[in-house]
């Protein structure tokens, strides 16, 4: 018996999610379902990417992690079903899988093509209840992957946003925006101890320097945004009991610079 993780762009207004549960359980009644995240911003693959890249790793072995944010559905992208060491992967083909499989590389990827484990008929609009929660309820009962579609060799990449380097700054941008409105940014803890080692620093964000980091969200500087590492050490800019977001930084595409001295 495996876990399936559920990461989609459905909120949950609608009825989307619980009818892919509903799927699922169908097929398998003793799935245990764990949500993810329903809340990606509607078709945001970059959101969704990061967010998979941040968790996956943290769920037990042979996990399926089902993957809905696909403002392709319909086309002619590929479905996948993606094995790893640890893990299985399915998804569409739209670069969503690729940064979570950077390093740990997948052993076996399927283009899921049987559609003797699909729902009839397949709607154009809603891949998620036909397609991949049937699929993933059929791994979870111990289906071979090899009866689920063909074998393919490489599928579709994403590259998350890099950080840049010159002389004696760092460059990252902001990738996420958590439920407090705190900024996630792409400068991981290792990018920024490589680049300071032992130097003075400051970090700049629009008209705002910060010049330390803070250990907890209790340190933050009252009315002007801090810097800390958040629980996937990524560097994050916060507002102390506040939303960093709503009260200094509605527009988050800004860079984020670490400047050495």
């Amino acid at each position: 018996m495996r876990f399936i993780s559920l990461l989609t762009d459905f909120g949950n207004k609608d009825n989307f999610v619980g009818v892919i549960k509903g799927v699922i359980l169908k097929i398998n009644p003793q799935a245990k379902i764990i949500d993810l995240s329903h809340n990606v911003t509607p078709q945001n693959i970059f959101e969704a990417a990061f967010l998979l890249k941040s968790s996956f790793k943290y769920f037990p072995k042979d996990t399926i992690h089902l993957v809905v944010v696909d403002p392709g559905v319909g086309s002619k992208r590929r479905k996948l079903l993606v094995k790893t060491k640890d893990y299985y992967f399915v998804a569409p083909d739209n670069g969503v899988l690729s940064p979570a499989l950077k390093g740990g590389g997948p052993k076996k990827i399927v283009e899921i093509t049987n559609d003797r484990y699909f729902l009839k008929p397949v709607s154009d609009t809603f891949h998620g209840r036909d397609v991949f929660a049937p699929v993933a309820a059929h791994l979870s009962l111990g289906k071979r992957i090899g009866a689920l579609g063909r074998r393919i060799e490489t599928i579709k990449h994403l590259a998350l946003p890099l950080t840049r380097r010159l002389k004696n700054k760092l460059i990252g941008k902001i990738v996420y925006v958590d439920h407090f409105g705190n900024l996630v940014t792409n400068i991981t803890r290792a990018d920024f101890a490589d680049f300071i080692k032992d130097r003075g620093f400051k970090i700049h964000i629009a008209n705002y320097q910060i010049n330390k980091i803070s250990r907890s969200y209790e340190e933050g500087e009252k009315g002007r945004p801090s810097a800390i590492f958040d629980s996937f050490d990524n560097l994050e800019i916060f507002l102390g009991q506040a939303s960093a977001k709503e009260r200094l930084f509605p527009d988050t595409d800004i860079s984020v610079e670490v400047l050495k001295y």
